[in-house]
Order: structure tokens, then sequence, then C-alpha cells
């Protein structure tokens, strides 16, 4: 695919000319007339290179490479400063706000080739590997929840959880069921079969546009915005498509306030670059030896993946109530990792709410076990805030 390359000039004749130059050395030219709207069309777009006018009524190339650093989307995207200006301090300048490079207008088109070469090559990986979102202006806060292994309720918890956090704040909290070909959170909604999470890894990452991804998202009676996998075993195939999960998420993180991830269980690749992308993991287990012993292992893999251990929150989640089962405190000391929550066992509590096709904190929001999710939503609001 055609390298894109994203031109950012208010004068007409240079956007024009600038981009057949690029057009016929073989790249594909998204042109932008002013730094407002140029930001829009990187954040959306996600170009290889950003060519960049530093003189622009609106907002100036300065401003605009200052904002496009501070967004994780674009803080490793290569920019070319091209500019009239020719004062030693003009570079200075671009340099400091993050510029990687600077023309001179008119420029050759052997030199503006040459120079867009050099910098696509030193941009060894893509923009989805370095993507941070933890503590980012204007981006939502992405938490993922996980287990060891299947069984252990943790689409439950994720659905609950959301619902909490909308309950307690009322602003867009985006659930998204990130495990294809495994879905459930759509038969309990009592929601119509859609394979929209498969479209867009079925596509390019460029294909996956904020406008698609918004439209795939389904509003739900709860109040929650729902993006959520198919139940066909064949998508399970899909989580090989790391790049679009990445870009995915990244883009989610610009629709809502909250974004909880249903990761499911283990630790594939794709789930291993999406936890590098929250603020914080929720691991969800039971009070039984061998699941917390696979949990421990869990925990200290996440850690492994360079992720601070204070941003990985244990939920002990008792699903049925056994004499099999560690109390907090002993699970606690086997699991080696802080404890934040415990959910009470309530089974009936979640089989009604499927059967209303709704979250149990929606449900029966006075319910013991719903008051349980409310206090875990509040833990992380006050995280949230003090971001």
């Amino acid at each position: 695919m055609a390298e894109r390359i994203l031109i950012v000039d208010d004068d007409v004749d240079t956007l024009r000319l600038v981009g057949l130059m690029l057009q016929r050395q073989g790249y594909q030219v998204i042109a932008a007339s002013n730094g407002t709207q140029g930001l829009a069309k990187a954040f959306e777009e996600r170009p290889d290179l950003i060519l960049l006018d530093v003189m622009m009524p609106d907002m100036d190339g300065y401003e605009v490479t200052r904002r496009l650093r501070k967004n994780p989307l674009t803080a490793s995207t290569p920019i070319l400063m091209f500019t009239a200006k020719t004062q030693l301090d003009d570079k200075v300048s671009g340099f400091e706000v993050g510029a990687d490079d600077y023309l001179t207008k008119p420029t050759h088109p052997n030199e503006l080739q040459a120079h867009v070469k050099a910098l696509l090559s030193r941009s060894t990986t893509k923009q989805t590997d370095e993507i941070k979102l933890d503590s980012q202006e204007g981006l939502g806060y992405v938490i993922g929840v996980i287990s060891a292994r299947g069984g252990l309720g943790v689409s439950t918890v994720a659905l609950n959880i959301a619902a909490a956090l909308y309950t307690r704040e009322q602003s867009e909290v985006i659930l998204a069921e990130l495990t294809p070909g495994l879905g459930t959170v759509r038969a309990d909604l009592g929601l119509k079969n859609e394979k929209k999470l498969a479209e867009i890894l079925q596509g390019t990452v460029s294909e996956a546009t904020r406008e698609k991804i918004q439209s795939a998202l389904e509003s739900h009676n709860s109040g929650l915005k729902l993006l959520t996998a198919s139940e066909n075993p064949r998508d399970v195939n899909l989580t090989s498509q790391v790049e679009n999960f990445s870009s995915l998420v990244a883009r989610l993180a610009t629709l809502g306030r909250f974004i909880i991830l249903d990761l499911g269980a283990g630790l594939p690749t794709y789930t291993q670059r999406l936890l590098s992308l929250c603020n914080e993991r929720v691991v969800v287990f039971e009070g039984l030896p061998n699941t917390i012993d696979h949990t421990k292992i869990l925990i200290d893999e996440i850690a492994s993946l360079n992720i601070d251990r204070n941003t990985i929150i244990a939920l002990l989640n008792n699903r049925q109530r056994s004499e099999g089962q560690l109390s907090a405190n002993k699970a606690q000391e086997k699991l080696g990792h802080p404890i934040a929550a415990t959910i009470t066992p309530a089974p009936e509590l979640f089989l009604q709410a499927t059967r209303v096709h709704s979250p149990a904190v929606i449900s029966q929001p006075s319910n013991m076990t719903s008051q349980q999710f409310l206090k875990i939503a509040d833990a992380i609001i006050k995280r949230e805030k003090a971001r």
C-alpha cells in the first residue's frame, strides 16, 4: 500500500504542486488548507508523514506541531516543516516543538523526494506500536478486563463496570467486546446479530476511520455504547489482526470518556498490545487455589510487558458459593498482589439480568452485588480524575 502523506498549507498553489510531485513519486496525498483542518485530518487519517507549512493564518505550524506531539495518535508521526522562512532561529523553533526535518520553499522535486524518503525510512515502526494512552488530555480512560482462563466472568464484570460508570457519571461509556468468535454480550443484552467488529478487523487499518467505528457502536437502553463480538467460531482467526485492534482502541479512546475492553482470557499477541494501551487493567479471578496460581502467573506476565503493577487491579469474582473458595485475605496472600474488590456470589441476580436483557447494575441497582460494582466504579472515577 502506498505511504500516505498529509500536506498542510494555506497556499492552494503549494498544495497542488507539492501534491502532484508526491503523487508522481507513488505516494498517496491528503490535503488540508489550514492548521485546524490539518490536525483533524492527522488524527483521523493517521498519515505516515506530515508536510507542514509554518505561516498559516488560523494556527501556525509550530502550534500544530505542539498539538500533534501531545496526542498519542500522532506523537511519533514524522513532521517535515515546509516554509518560506530561512532564518536559523525559525528552524531551531521548529525542531524545538518536535519537527523532524526542515525544507525551505521553493524546493526542487528531487530535494523533496530525498527528504521524504529519509524520514519515512527512519520511521521503522508503525505509529500504533507507540501509541500511549496514559495521562493524555482529551482522550478517554481505557480499562482492559481480562482473566487467566475462560469461565471466570470477564464479560459480566466488564458489562457491569461499564454500567456502573454510566450510572455514576451519565457520560459517554463504551463497552468493546474484543473477543471475535466468542461473543456473549450481544445475546445477554438481546441485541440483533451484527458483524461490525469482524468487518473492522477484516479491513485495512486506514479503512477503520473514526466515523466508521462511531457508526458501528450500538446504543443500548442502559445508556451504554456497545461494540460486540460475533459468535461465529471462525472469527477467532481475526485475533491475528494486531494492528487493526490497536487502531480500533486508539479511535475508541476519542469517542468516549470511559472505554471498557472485554479482552477475554489469556495473553495472545493482540491482547498484549491492547493492555499496553490501557490506563488500567482489571484481572478477574475466583478464590480457588488453582485459579489463583494461574492468575498470579498472568499478573507477572502483564507486568513483564513494562506495565506498572499499580495499574493492575485484581478483582475477586466469586460467582458461585463453594467451600473450596479461599477467603479474600487468604486469596490475596496466595496471589501476592492486592485485591481491590470482591464480588459476592449472586447467580440469581445475573440470571435475572440476562432474562431482562440488562446489566445487573441497571436492573437491580440496590442489590448488594450491584452496589459492589458501583463502588468499583467510584474508585475508577477517582483514578480517572487524578490522572
